[in-house]
């Protein structure tokens, strides 16, 4: 489970062998939000918006490298 990025106690990541649609986790010790690469939206979790403002932002200039570590560590032969 690769943390890409911190911020604080908040921290993304891309775990291996996960489902699709491509996506990562924004995780903090008091939730965890699954935002899907392609457009950014929030899959499932709920949080405040201004708890991953800055992940998000983080993510949405980054969204080419995102998709290229999930592929990396979902995609089968």
């Amino acid at each position: 489970m690769p943390t890409l990025c911190r911020f604080g106690s908040v921290s993304i990541r891309i775990y291996a062998d996960d489902h699709r649609p491509p996506h990562f986790h924004i995780v903090a010790p008091d939730f965890q939000v699954l935002v899907r690469i392609s457009d950014l939206s929030i899959m499932a979790g709920n949080v405040a918006a201004n708890r991953i403002a800055e992940p998000l932002a983080w993510a949405k200039v980054r969204r080419e490298f995102l998709a290229l570590k999930w592929a990396e560590l979902n995609e089968r032969d």
